[in-house]
């Protein structure tokens, strides 16, 4: 390696969330999820056998975007490594399904097929690899995914998550271009492994933690906060889960229910004591994710924070932190979930590696592929659809919405995160107060507990929300706010039931078009704020415009704007 490397792909293919990028000379060129290629969501499921499925889509996007091949490629970071998962995971003496994660068979298949990698990707690139690839540690990933590209040249680091290798939870601190590893907590001391856990016993799936969180804000936390204290303890800097209570590696209920009482399934009618189970959840991981941030700040003395890892995705904790923890800046890149590892991977390549200064901050998320007018009107013209092109289809989309329609609003390029943030969404009147029930029931057919979230413009965001200091990560929908109390009657529809909104603030300077839209709706409306959702259905977020229209036709959308063309589907109703 010499400071001559130019190119560098990260990639993330271990558990889940398989993504790539691709990084000039320290520039993020582009960031995509294989699930927005695939139409799979999450890409693929977290299996001993699967890691090797490598998100071969997304990295040959990354090759056409830059206008290079793969022989152009300097290095590539892979976001993990199996030795430390192989020596740490295969003879823990915990109960396990032979042949799968903890067991012995389980872990040495999960390594064999990792060691198929490097002769994959040399196949898919026509030319050896290996001298070129490194395996980077998970948790350091994480940690490289937030601090690198933060507007910090110094930062403590907090990465939460499931498991890395073996931590689960690991303290940096961060300064210049080196990160330097302070704590961990290993496994089975996992909260990203107890809100799976905790999710499954409420009836979802592993992967819905958020539909817990949104549940959450209708419980009380008191009535189940100490059966989780029987089998999780805390103290200052530290906390420990009983796996024999828990029982993370195999589908064993049955302490966990004589605790809670009978696990829910899917489908089961949701009552009041499971709402309280999650504000328990919610509860206690607050307090955990507070106590760690303090004893990080301990450590480092930082007035800056960075997180990383699935359970920063958490934006009532992050809340919290931002308001009640000693630090006074927090960031949060959008894809802080195992997408984001293959950015962490490329930057630990650029910074920490090869020595170079940090030189890029992610202050959009925008950084999929775009589509031209011309791709987008083959599209429509294909699909036999009626549509119109508008040179001010911000004002247009505008006073639809203002009217109560629903719209599907596709610009430019596509986000990295599991969030929708203006480009890929679905858009609301939020003053209308049963839009979050049309959408919940009739458009997305998903629960009606979960809440929207509002897109404000960021110069008046401090006039509808509580917002103590402004902070980057605010632009990625991460961070609760209060809705100021005598403007939740008129956003009803995006102010959920404990007073908070998932706030993405916009600004003109990121995403100009989003932006023009929303002023153009507050002319309308006296209302700078828009319910801003993911444009998809039971589904990964919409990439292409053929996925748009395909959406639309789905979740029998009346209108979609895409690019500077208005698609009117009222005509086939």
């Amino acid at each position: 390696m010499s400071n001559s490397d130019r190119y560098i792909l990260g990639i993330n293919s271990a558990y889940h969330e398989s993504s790539a990028c691709l990084i000039d000379n320290g520039q993020l060129v582009i960031a995509i999820e294989e699930e927005r290629l695939n139409r799979v969501k999450h890409a693929k499921p977290a299996k001993v056998d699967n890691p090797h499925v490598l998100p071969l889509k997304s990295i040959q996007l990354c090759l056409e975007k830059a206008g290079i091949s793969f022989q152009d490629i300097d290095l590539i970071g892979y976001s993990f490594n199996p030795e430390m998962r192989l020596s740490k995971n295969k003879d823990l003496q915990e109960p396990c399904i032979d042949g799968d994660w903890g067991s012995e068979s389980g872990e040495e298949l999960f390594y064999r097929k990792l060691q198929e990698v490097t002769q994959i990707l040399s196949n898919f690139a026509g030319v050896d690899v290996s001298r070129k690839f490194k395996w980077l540690d998970h948790h350091l990933c994480h940690a490289a995914s937030a601090y690198f590209v933060s507007p910090y040249e110094e930062a403590a680091v907090l990465v939460v998550d499931g498991i890395g290798e073996f931590e689960s939870t690991t303290l940096y601190k961060g300064k210049g271009n080196k990160l330097s590893k302070l704590n961990s907590i290993d496994y089975p001391n996992s909260l990203g492994f107890l809100w799976e856990k905790m999710s499954e016993f409420l009836g979802f799936s592993e992967y819905d933690a958020c539909k817990v969180m949104g549940l959450a804000s209708f419980g009380h936390y008191s009535y189940y906060y100490n059966s989780f204290k029987e089998f999780i303890n805390t103290k200052s800097g530290n906390f420990s889960i009983d796996n024999d209570i828990i029982k993370f590696r195999i589908n064993d209920f049955s302490a966990l229910e004589e605790l809670f009482g009978p696990r829910r399934i899917a489908g089961q009618e949701l009552e009041e004591r499971h709402t309280d189970i999650a504000a328990s959840l919610q509860k206690i991981t607050e307090e955990i994710i507070l106590d760690l941030a303090v004893d990080l700040h301990h450590r480092t003395k930082s007035n800056n924070l960075c997180l990383a890892g699935g359970v920063s995705l958490n934006c009532v904790v992050n809340g919290i932190l931002q308001e009640h923890s000693s630090f006074e800046n927090i960031y949060i890149q959008p894809a802080a979930n195992d997408a984001g590892t293959a950015i962490g991977a490329a930057y630990i390549l650029w910074n920490q590696v090869l020595g170079n200064s940090k030189n890029y901050i992610m202050d959009n998320p925008y950084l999929g592929p775009e589509y031209t007018a011309e791709e987008i009107e083959t599209v429509l013209d294909n699909n036999n659809l009626k549509y119109s092109y508008h040179e001010n289809i911000e004002e247009v989309t505008a006073k639809l919405i203002a009217q109560g329609y629903i719209i599907g609003w596709f610009q430019g390029r596509s986000e990295i995160g599991p969030r929708a943030l203006g480009n890929r969404s679905l858009l609301a009147d939020p003053r209308h107060p049963y839009m979050k029930d049309i959408i919940n029931m009739k458009v997305k057919k998903r629960e009606g507990f979960r809440p929207f979230a509002p897109s404000v413009l960021a110069e008046k965001a401090d006039e509808w929300f509580k917002i103590p200091n402004k902070q980057l990560s605010s632009n990625f929908m991460l961070i609760a706010y209060d809705v100021l109390k005598n403007k939740q009657k008129t956003i009803p529809a995006v102010t959920h039931v404990d007073g908070t909104s998932r706030i993405q603030t916009v600004q003109s300077s990121s995403n100009p078009k989003y932006h023009k839209l929303i002023k153009e709706f507050e002319k309308i409306t006296e209302v700078p704020i828009l319910l801003n959702t993911s444009l998809n259905k039971l589904e990964p977020i919409v990439c292409s415009p053929q996925d748009a229209v395909n959406t639309m036709k789905k979740a029998n959308l009346y209108y979609l704007a895409i690019g500077n063309f208005l698609v009117d589907n009222t005509w086939s109703k």
